[in-house]
């Protein structure tokens, strides 16, 4: 079986960043959107993804950015995975011809299905929790409403923490995680501590998931 992948997200500082490749995170998210608590710009991202090692992937997060501001991004972090966290359109999505993720805000009555071919180009598709505005505020949505058939990659998202973790891959299996406020001792900044547990609760996952299909 694959491991689960996992993402954290909203690093603003240098000593995040090494903490959380030594837990285990396979990308970090940088939040170029000035609506969060957690957000740096493009040259801050630069400095800040200039501390990852080979095949730790660099993501930007956008939410309703324009066209210069994500070419401002990719300027500063070309080997960036893209993440569109807004109301974006898929031509949007693409305008910028690089792989991106977009992220859906899981709504009642959202349909997941018809959400993943209308974003058909989308490297995965990241469920976080609906609430007023944009982001998670680190609140879980229903697993239950995920379908086992969606046609691409998610990533589950949503109010996760060391606590949940395993219980959300187990239920959801999804292709990756990705947590931020769930690993943090104050808006913005990591703990340590807490991106370890939060590694070794997927690892712990995945290892019961194996288990299972052995």
């Amino acid at each position: 079986m694959n491991r689960t992948r996992i993402k954290v997200c909203g690093l603003t500082r240098e000593a995040d960043v090494a903490d959380a490749v030594e837990a285990g995170a396979d990308a970090v998210g940088f939040v170029l959107w000035r609506g969060s608590a957690r957000h740096v710009d493009a040259a801050r991202a630069q400095v800040l993804a200039r501390r990852l090692p080979p095949f730790v992937v660099p993501v930007l997060l956008f939410v309703n950015a324009s066209a210069a501001e994500v070419a401002a991004g990719i300027a500063a972090l070309p080997q960036a995975l893209l993440q569109f966290h807004g109301d974006e359109t898929r031509a949007q999505c693409e305008a910028a011809g690089r792989p991106y993720l977009r992220a859906a805000r899981m709504a009642e009555g959202l349909d997941l299905l018809d959400f993943a071919a209308r974003f058909h180009s989308a490297q995965a598709l990241l469920l976080d929790a609906h609430v007023e505005g944009f982001g998670g505020a680190g609140r879980v949505f229903d697993w239950s409403r995920v379908p086992p058939n969606v046609p691409c990659p998610v990533v589950l998202s949503g109010g996760l923490n060391p606590a949940n973790v395993t219980d959300g891959v187990l239920r959801v299996r999804p292709y990756a995680v990705d947590v931020s406020s769930g690993v943090e001792s104050a808006g913005g900044i990591k703990d340590a501590a807490l991106m370890r547990r939060f590694c070794d609760a997927v690892r712990e996952a995945d290892a019961r998931l194996a288990d299972m299909a052995a």
